[in-house]
């Protein structure tokens, strides 16, 4: 008897439960957190459906909608064109379909979060990880494990902003310029509003997870849920943005598969 395929194991891991799909993705509707950016700058679009019938005179059969969102509005895929730095690179459209299907490292600082809604990953944070739990996967994703999902039913807990501005965290600019410049990893997911920490705006360069990933053809992930049932290491995330032609980026349905004894 030949030995089965990979895709055969996979196949049969799903089926028999050995392999377990876990839904990154946080649900998309009306009321899904969107980033606010101060008044003087163009503003992202909440998610809207519009009917269009509902086994109806309109269409007795069927039950279809239009929708409209920000290319950035709930769990969605930063493109390198998202921002100047990248702004002669990929589309979302452009991105290979092979780097959308990567391992994971997770980090998990939900602790410090909680502790302290401003707290930075640092490069030695990221240091201390590898020690205990072996390399960055080459090719992989850091998924940044914070608690933020569990503020998702509401845009205030989200954004969290006070007069000062936003108070999420996020890695500290030297920790960004070192995932996107000395790093293997292929980008940076996140359960925040977006990749940067909500002090981004101060930092120099300003929001540096955007100005270093897009300028190295890294992607970003965000407002991801969920990463409490993954383990450090080991799984593998399936990211399917929306293919949008010239689009900086698209919501995106994230899927992590994880080896279960």
């Amino acid at each position: 008897m030949p030995e089965p395929s990979v895709l055969a194991s996979l196949v049969s891991g799903l089926r028999g439960g050995s392999i377990e799909v876990v839904d990154l993705t946080s649900p998309l509707t009306s009321s899904t957190p969107v980033i606010q950016l101060p008044a003087e700058f163009g503003q992202t679009a909440v998610f809207e459906l519009e009917e269009i019938s509902r086994y109806d005179d309109r269409g007795p059969a069927w039950y279809w909608n239009n929708f409209r969102s920000g290319e950035h509005t709930g769990t969605h895929f930063d493109a390198p064109n998202h921002w100047v730095t990248g702004k002669d690179l990929d589309d979302v459209a452009s991105v290979p379909a092979r780097r959308l299907v990567a391992p994971a490292a997770v980090l998990d600082f939900t602790a410090e979060a909680e502790e302290d809604p401003d707290f930075l990953v640092e490069v030695e944070h990221v240091k201390a990880w590898e020690a205990e739990n072996g390399p960055l996967p080459d090719g992989g994703w850091l998924l940044l494990r914070t608690g933020w999902d569990a503020r998702a039913h509401s845009q205030q807990a989200f954004v969290n902003a006070d007069e000062n501005g936003p108070h999420t965290p996020g890695l500290s600019p030297e920790c960004a310029r070192w995932v996107a410049q000395e790093s293997p990893l292929i980008g940076l997911g996140v359960e925040t509003v977006g990749t940067d920490a909500g002090r981004g705006h101060a930092f120099d360069p300003a929001f540096p997870c955007h100005s270093y990933l897009m300028g190295s053809d890294k992607y970003g992930l965000t407002q991801l849920r969920n990463l409490a049932l993954l383990p450090a290491t080991g799984c593998v995330v399936i990211a399917g943005p929306l293919p949008i032609v010239t689009g900086s980026g698209a919501p995106a349905r994230v899927l992590a598969l994880v080896e279960r004894s």
